[in-house]
């Protein structure tokens, strides 16, 4: 199977579909190089595996079950609505996201770095200057790894 690096917003990325187990995306992705696992505050697990060669990074949430539901990544193939993301300005992005019904993005200036959120669509795109540095986007989980959907 080829492996693309398209975003689909509340759904996946590529192969990837928010939703599934670590064993699901390895069976797809490959082994990781890297795996995390990060403290939060609450009870929610969070698993991160981290696949350097293809700029990517991959979290899974959950208490009782952990399933895919957030992905990182600055790799230059990366697209979402056909278009390369990483070739584009800001000010390109936010006419996109218009363009596909998510106006009004919330843009916070921070250490020299510029993040666009769309809440709507749970995407952040990281910017220094006009250059895209990394898009993060998912879906929200609950302790039982089931995706929320409001």
């Amino acid at each position: 199977m080829k492996l693309t690096y398209d975003i689909r917003l509340l759904d996946g990325f590529g192969p990837l579909k928010f939703g599934q187990s670590i064993e699901e995306t390895i069976d797809l992705f490959g082994d990781a190089e890297e795996i995390d696992h990060l403290d939060t505050d609450d009870q929610m697990i969070t698993v991160v595996l981290h696949y350097w060669d293809r700029q990517t990074s991959v979290f899974f949430e959950g208490v009782t079950k952990t399933v895919l539901s957030c992905v990182e990544t600055d790799h230059p193939e990366t697209t979402l609505f056909g278009h390369k993301i990483f070739e584009m300005t800001p000010k390109e992005v936010i006419s996109l996201m218009k363009e596909k019904g998510h106006a009004d993005p919330e843009i916070e200036e921070e250490e020299g770095e510029t993040r666009i959120t769309y809440e709507d669509a749970l995407i952040d795109f990281f910017f220094d200057g006009e250059y895209l540095l990394a898009a993060n986007w998912g879906v929200l989980v609950n302790e039982a790894g089931e995706i929320e959907t409001d």
